[in-house]
C-alpha cells in the first residue's frame, strides 16, 4: 500500500488485514504516514482488541503530529482478525504475527513496540525469535501490566490454576462447537471475575467500564480458553536479556490484581535502560482507565528511544554533546 499523497481523510486511519504466516487474516489500523519517522506499534491483550487502545491513541495525538506513524492490530481469534486452528493459540505465534504486521507496516526504518498484558508477554517472546532485530529496527519497548513468567503464582492469575478453568479447558477440547455456541459458561467463569480485576481502585468513567466489557463479550470463548495454556506456561525470564540496553519502558496500575505490580518490579530489575512508572490506584485496564498518564510516559519512551538511536549512530548525532559516555563506543 502506497503511503503516498494521501488524502486528509487518511489520517483517521487505515484498515486493511495482512496474512499471517499460516494464512490467517490478521486485521490491521495504521495512522499516520509510512516512513516518516519511527512507527509505534500497539499490541493489545488476551481478550481484548484495537479498540482498547483507543483512548490512548487520543491522548497520544496531543503528544505527536498527526501524521506520526502508529499502528493496531488484532490479535488472531480476536477482533476483525480470523479464527485460527486453537494449536496455534500461543504467544509464541503471536510473536510470529508480530513479525508479519512489521514487516508489512514498517519494512524499513526504526520501531517501538509497545504491549499491553498479553501484548507485553508477545514483545518479549518477539525479542527471543528475532534477536538480530533488538537494538536494529527495535529501538524501544514499552510493557504496559506485563509479566516474564510465573502469572499463576500471584493476584488473580493463581484461579487459572483453578477447577473451573481446568473444566474449561477440557470441554473446549471435547465439545469446542458445542462449547462456543454457548456464550453462558462464559459469562458465568470470566465475567464476574475480570469486571472486578479489570479496573483498579478509582473511580472509573463509565464508558471505560463500558469499553471493557463489551470486548470481554464480543471474544469468542474458543479464543478465551484456547490462549490459557500459553498464558500459564509462559516464561521469558531467561530471554530478558536479549532486550540488551534499549529504552524501556515498565508500567503497570498499583491495584491491578490481574498482573500484579510486582511482575513490573522483576521486570524491571532484569532491564538496563528502563524506567519503571506506578499508577497509584490504576487497575489492569491501566491504559483505558489512566490514558493521559499512560501516553505521557510513551511519549518519554519515544523520545530516549530516539535520542538513543542518534547517540549510537554517529551519522544521526552521535557527536551531540548531550550523548553520554555510555554511547561513546557504540554505532
Amino acid at each position: 500500500m502506497s503511503t503516498l499523497n494521501r488524502s486528509a481523510a487518511e489520517y483517521d486511519g487505515h484498515h486493511f488485514t495482512v496474512a499471517a504466516d499460516d494464512g490467517v487474516p490478521i486485521a490491521v489500523h495504521e495512522y499516520g504516514i509510512r516512513g516518516t519517522g519511527v512507527t509505534l506499534i500497539f499490541v493489545h491483550g488476551h481478550c481484548l482488541h484495537t479498540e482498547s487502545w483507543a483512548l490512548l491513541r487520543t491522548e497520544l495525538h496531543g503528544h505527536w503530529p498527526a501524521d506520526t506513524h502508529m499502528v493496531f492490530y488484532d490479535h488472531r481469534g480476536h477482533g476483525g482478525s480470523g479464527a485460527a486452528d486453537p494449536a496455534t493459540y500461543t504467544i509464541d505465534q503471536l510473536a510470529l504475527d508480530l513479525d508479519t504486521v512489521l514487516r508489512t507496516v514498517a519494512p524499513s526504518g526504526p520501531i517501538v513496540l509497545v504491549g499491553h498484558s498479553m501484548g507485553a508477554m508477545t514483545i518479549l517472546a518477539y525479542a527471543r525469535l528475532f534477536p538480530e532485530s533488538i537494538g536494529t529496527r527495535i529501538i524501544g519497548v514499552g510493557l504496559l501490566a506485563g509479566a516474564a513468567s510465573s502469572v499463576t503464582r500471584v493476584g488473580l492469575g493463581r484461579l487459572l490454576n483453578g477447577p473451573a478453568v481446568t473444566s474449561l479447558q477440557v470441554a473446549m477440547r471435547r465439545a469446542p462447537r458445542a462449547m462456543q455456541a454457548s456464550k453462558h459458561l462464559s459469562r458465568r467463569i470470566f465475567e464476574p471475575m475480570m469486571r472486578e480485576a479489570a479496573l483498579g481502585t478509582r473511580r472509573v468513567n463509565p464508558r471505560v467500564a463500558a469499553i471493557a466489557t463489551a470486548m470481554l463479550n464480543e471474544t469468542p470463548l474458543l479464543t478465551m480458553s484456547a490462549f490459557l495454556d500459553s498464558l500459564i506456561h509462559f516464561d521469558e525470564m531467561a530471554s530478558l536479556h536479549r532486550l540488551g540496553a534499549i529504552p524501556a519502558l515498565v508500567l503497570a496500575g498499583s491495584a491491578d490484581i490481574v498482573i500484579p505490580f510486582a511482575h513490573s518490579v522483576v521486570l524491571a530489575s532484569q532491564l538496563d535502560d528502563v524506567e519503571l512508572v506506578r499508577l497509584d490506584g490504576a487497575g489492569h485496564s491501566v491504559i483505558m482507565e489512566r490514558a493521559e498518564e499512560v501516553a505521557s510516559a510513551i511519549a518519554a519512551l519515544l523520545d530516549r528511544a530516539v535520542r538513543a538511536m542518534r547517540c549510537r549512530d554517529p551519522e544521526l548525532g552521535g557527536t551531540d554533546p548531550d550523548c553520554g559516555p555510555e554511547f561513546a563506543i557504540a554505532g
